[in-house]
């Protein structure tokens, strides 16, 4: 578990594919932390104002900025909204 700034809790992980929500993108991030393979992560508010650092793929990280939303459908990735 980490704790942010605003000291909700949330874990850092891909969402699980059964998984659905929606929110809004709070912080965008990257990091290797493998240290050898590039990670993108979303913090994101959900609306049921959890928050959740998320890994994405390049294509959904590199197309939202803070304050778009996002949606995952269960069975899919998450998209912008």
């Amino acid at each position: 578990m980490v704790v942010s700034q605003t000291g909700d809790m949330f874990t850092s992980r891909q969402p699980a594919p059964d998984e659905a929500w929606e929110g809004v993108v709070l912080d965008k991030s990257r990091g290797m932390t493998d240290g050898s393979n590039m990670y993108r992560y979303l913090t994101v508010r959900l609306s049921t104002s959890e928050t959740k650092k998320i890994r994405v793929d390049r294509g959904l990280w590199d197309s939202v900025a803070e304050g778009d939303g996002i949606v995952k459908q269960a069975g899919s990735n998450p998209v912008k909204k």
